[in-house]
């Protein structure tokens, strides 16, 4: 157990500051200060409660929810205490308290539906204060082009044949009514909230040096986009279904530049040759709000979706496929001592980024195949977070990807501050890192239900910069947990470790820089030959320990002993590969080998030791099939998660 918190609070969120009465040092009442509902997505919704007091760090917020109109509650987990946890990393001269609060989400609801959601403050101290709130908070649906709106045709220029009316050129002509030359800044005859602009068949590449460019794009090739829709009425732009449409940059930067646009649909296009597809915000400049592309394809990129604005909101990125320009036959770490032989096999340039990139709040990153990048999907590493509560990396989902071989990390949350929710995600053949939170400005950040097969590095979570609140719960990891940062206020539930027999590596590292910590109902796999199985590092009671020494460690070689010396793991196992039905771990020594997850079975036997040995987690776990929850990603007789997108029948990286 945690030395202030139960198990279940291990769900949590961050706060916002503002607006509260002052209280005196050392005050262990409870002063709440204004509930902040956060930007809802389709499954899930994020809220803050900041407060004064409680330096004895006891309350507790209890949280329910109901949908509209029905009588009955449902528990959800405990908001997260948080507050006082220092993030830094000097060299880039960052330094962040966390302020005080609670943070948290009500998980895994239904998209399109209204819900209350109550909140009860306590405090055996005493609450100063409304203890209590109840709000209704509807989730989103998935975006959709309006009905009613003009239908706008758009064909190649070399095209044959008939042509719906009214017919264009080009994308541009369409969107602006632009011209050529100099001509195509004339933009007089906008597209409109509601408007669908169909794409045809065809090829559409920028001749940019070409003074009158038939696709009105000369020098650059950019495809400037800056008109606003609504939500009710978005801005359309869609393969017309006739055949593929490829927009393709011809070696250039930035194909569409669409910083300056809100609410449009981009949807059955193809994106290739270009450094940067969709280009959607620059750090304290401009940036997109409630983008949607789904549907689409990516090929040949350095950059799929990328926006760095904090004022970027509500994307909603689906069902795509992203290929990047990588190596797609091996492996090749990009830095360190593990991969110095890496440079006979490829360059260490960086050909391809990320496939998405995002700051601000709200988006939703869903069911999308990526291949051969650099990192699969991230959150900007922003640095020190914005004071609105309403532009800043928070109430973001990242669920259901097929994430293959990348040079670095399949997931970065590495600028995250509340809600950010990483959950069932299938992550295989990562150089460096799998899920990553370098670092969480207080959190919480779920990793909830991923899998992770063959990282070499042994880095499975990459917990570094000090993050704080990370909530770990239901993941399949196979291959070893070795990081030495501390990280404050992490919590550990119903995972799977099995390590790989990597000569001299231990198979779990706990590295706690504060007293807010707890581990349990998790299963492990040591590594053979090892002596340092386990390493485990926290503070003395009333301390914190950011910069351990050497001699702060305990390490043991079994699990027994750290039940016994830290009080954690009461309910841990260790487990071996026959709790699969046919898994077997990659070869600890071929690391620049490529594996696929078509080959990969994550499927516990029934029966076996990692079967109904889970606690129950409110609105996560709920469904399971015999007598408890079972460890790890995937439930004994319930449905595997579909990865990728939904329309793809075929194998995007196999072979």
């Amino acid at each position: 157990m945690s030395r202030s918190i139960c198990w279940s609070c291990c769900l949590g969120f961050l706060l916002c500051s503002g607006g509260l009465p002052p209280l005196l040092a050392a005050e262990d009442r409870t002063s709440p200060g204004k509930l902040v509902v956060e930007h809802p997505t389709l499954q899930n919704l994020g809220f803050e409660w900041p407060i004064e007091g409680d330096d004895n760090r006891n309350a507790t917020v209890e949280v329910r929810f109901r949908q509209r109109g029905k009588v009955d509650w449902k528990p959800a987990p405990p908001l997260l205490r948080i507050g006082g946890e220092q993030i830094y990393r000097r060299r880039e001269n960052l330094e962040y308290t966390v302020p005080q609060g609670f943070a948290g989400s009500v998980l895994n609801l239904e998209s399109g539906t209204e819900y209350e959601v109550h909140f009860q403050l306590q405090d055996p101290d005493g609450v100063i204060g409304e203890p209590s709130h109840t709000v209704s908070v509807q989730t989103r649906d998935e975006p959709r082009p309006a009905s009613g709106g003009r239908v706008l045709h758009v064909y190649p220029p070399d095209h044959e044949g008939e042509r719906e009316e009214p017919h264009f050129t080009s994308l541009l002509q369409a969107y602006y009514g632009a011209g050529l030359g100099d001509w195509n800044m004339v933009w007089e005859r906008r597209v409109q909230p509601g408007d669908i602009i169909r794409i045809h068949a065809g090829l559409y590449r920028p001749e940019r040096l070409n003074y009158v460019d038939p696709q009105m794009a000369p020098f650059d090739g950019t495809f400037l986009l800056t008109a606003k829709g609504t939500v009710e009425r978005p801005i359309t732009i869609q393969g017309a279904g006739d055949g593929e449409v490829i927009f393709d940059g011809a070696g250039n930067h930035r194909l569409f530049d669409m910083m300056a646009t809100r609410h449009h649909l981009i949807e059955g296009l193809t994106f290739r040759n270009t450094d940067v597809a969709i280009f959607a915000g620059a750090k304290e400049t401009l940036g997109a709000v409630g983008l949607s592309v789904r549907n689409c394809r990516f090929e040949n990129i350095g950059f799929g979706v990328w926006t760095e604005f904090e004022g970027s909101s509500d994307f909603y990125i689906a069902d795509n496929l992203f290929l990047g320009r990588d190596d797609r036959y091996r492996l090749i770490g990009w830095t360190g001592p593990l991969w110095a032989s890496a440079g006979k096999y490829g360059s260490h340039q960086l050909t391809s980024y990320y496939a998405i990139k995002v700051y601000g709040p709200g988006h939703v990153i869903t069911h999308n195949a990526i291949a051969y990048f650099h990192d699969g999907i991230g959150i900007s590493t922003y640095g020190t977070p914005p004071a609105d509560p309403h532009r800043r990396a928070s109430s973001i989902d990242i669920s259901y990807n097929d994430l293959h071989l990348f040079n670095d990390d399949f997931v970065e949350t590495d600028g995250a501050v509340h809600n950010v929710r990483v959950m069932y995600n299938r992550g295989v053949n990562a150089a460096h890192g799998g899920y990553s939170a370098q670092p969480a400005f207080g959190g919480p950040v779920y990793f909830i239900g991923n899998l992770l097969y063959h990282v070499p590095s042994g880095v499975a979570f990459k917990f570094s910069a000090k993050p704080a609140g990370l909530l770990v719960w239901h993941n399949t990891i196979i291959g070893e947990q070795v990081i030495r940062d501390p990280s404050s206020n992490m919590h550990f539930r119903n995972n799977l470790f099995l390590g790989r027999d990597t000569p001299g590596r231990g198979i779990m590292t706990w590295a706690n820089a504060t007293g807010q910590f707890s581990s349990d109902y998790n299963g492990f796999r040591p590594n053979r030959g090892v002596a340092a199985q386990y390493q485990w590092l926290a503070p003395q009671s009333g301390a914190t320990l950011y910069e351990p020494r050497d001699e702060d460690w305990k390490v043991f070689s079994d699990l027994a002993s750290v039940q016994k010396v830290t009080g954690q793991e009461q309910h841990g196992r260790e487990v071996d590969f026959d709790i699969f039905q046919s898994l077997v771990p990659p070869d600890p020594n071929g690391r620049h080998a490529v594996y696929h997850a078509m080959d990969l079975d994550f499927s516990l036997k029934p029966g076996s030791s990692a079967v109904d040995a889970g606690v129950l987690i409110p609105t996560v776990n709920e469904d399971f099939a015999g007598r408890a929850p079972d460890l790890g990603a995937w439930e004994v007789g319930r449905p595997i998660p579909h990865y990728g997108p939904r329309w793809i029948t075929w194998r995007p990286f196999y072979r």
